[in-house]
Order: structure tokens, then sequence, then C-alpha cells
């Protein structure tokens, strides 16, 4: 079967919460292409260090490969290990 794009958008990436989150998360990467810490095409992430993407100071930003910042260790039970 295959994968059905339009509903996983209309349950997921399409509510009002997601989409508010992933302007932040553009608001984010603008913010650091504006300090000079990002570039257009330059592949990296701007992790959000609280994992808050509503969080948008500078203190809280930083550049990360991709590989870093979209995955996370993880204990037993799938949960994201403490510092």
């Amino acid at each position: 079967m295959p994968r059905n794009y339009r509903a996983e958008y209309d349950r997921y990436q399409g509510t009002k919460k997601q989409k508010l989150r992933r302007a932040k998360r553009n608001t984010a990467r603008a913010k650091m292409v504006k300090a000079g810490k990002a570039h257009k095409g330059d592949g990296k992430d701007v992790a959000h260090k609280n994992n808050n993407p509503f969080v948008n100071r500078l203190k809280n930003l930083v550049m990360q490969s991709k590989s870093k910042n979209r995955s996370f260790a993880r204990t037993k039970t799938a949960r994201r290990k403490s510092k």
C-alpha cells in the first residue's frame, strides 16, 4: 500500500498546532541567517537547546548537522536519555 501523504498532512502536519510549531522553527532559521550563523544550502539544522521551538532566543539556538539534530540517545523504554 503506498504512503498517503494527503491523509498524513490532514492528520498531523496540517493541524493548527503543527503549523505554528513549523512557523516558529522557520523563524529560528531566519534569525540564525540574519545573525550570520546559517547560510542557504549549508545542510545544517537550527537546533533548540531546550527542545522547545517556541523559545527563539539566540542563546537557545545552535547550528547542528541534520543527523545530530534529528535523533537522540534513548533509554530502554524509548524515552530520551537525560544529559
